[in-house]
């Protein structure tokens, strides 16, 4: 396919994209149409503890998840656990650093058995073995560097376990829309988690994450005027100036 009509067809589809909230709010993503839904609908086969007696379904010690003594923890592929994410991350860097040099070399023969003497009246006016070369040089450097950076976040995303790996860990995902007059705020969340690191409120910290993969942006009129046209994003790509 030829550059320009690539270049055509993406500019139609993001042309497409911003024309589903033109004079009314963003669309909503449909959940059924996620991996969470997925993990939800096809459950791993599990096999009810049954002791063969009928006075054991009605029994609080049952083995099943509806029991007083079961664990209410995520730990098979469609549960659900609360992730926590308080971000509150400062980090202030300051760098100094300089460098100087200088240098001087002087060379003559004023006394060399007579030689240089001899070799004077040879030269033009002027030039003379008693300085034959001097040279100096210098050097100064100084350079400075400062980063300033403060980030918080506090959210609560609910996620999915959509696998579990052969070692027992959990693979889990989440996903969050909030739409506010024109604007739609998207969160997700991903990465895998021991099934241990799981308190009893079957809630886990985002720094127990591996992995952990945290989106929280938006989509709409506000954040399509604040982003460049498609064009200049283009030309700054381009152009070397």
């Amino acid at each position: 396919m030829k550059p320009i009509p690539l270049l055509c067809l993406v500019i139609a589809a993001s042309a497409c994209a911003r024309a589903d909230h033109m004079g009314k709010p963003p669309s909503l993503t449909s959940p059924r149409n996620s991996e969470e839904f997925i993990a939800m609908t096809n459950p791993p086969l599990e096999i009810p503890v049954d002791s063969g007696r009928p006075e054991a379904a009605a029994s609080l010690w049952a083995g099943t998840t509806s029991s007083l003594i079961s664990d209410r923890r995520a730990a098979t592929r469609g549960d659900i656990l609360t992730v926590v994410i308080e971000i509150d991350d400062e980090a202030q860097m300051t760098n100094t650093s300089g460098r100087s040099r200088q240098s001087g070399e002087s060379v003559s023969i004023p006394q060399m058995i007579g030689i240089p003497q001899r070799l004077n009246r040879e030269l033009p006016d002027g030039a003379s073995f008693d300085n034959l070369a001097e040279a100096e040089s210098s050097s100064t450097y100084k350079g400075s560097g400062n980063i300033t950076r403060r980030d918080k976040l506090t959210l609560r995303v609910a996620a999915t376990v959509i696998d579990t790996l052969p070692n027992g860990t959990l693979q889990i995902e989440g996903t969050q829309e909030v739409r506010v007059n024109y604007e739609l705020r998207e969160l997700t969340v991903s990465g895998f988690v021991r099934p241990a690191d799981i308190d009893r409120s079957n809630e886990i910290a985002y720094d127990r994450i591996a992995g952990a993969r945290i989106s929280y942006g938006g989509r709409g009129q506000i954040t399509d005027v604040q982003q460049p046209r498609f064009g200049q994003q283009i030309a700054d790509v381009i152009l070397p100036y």
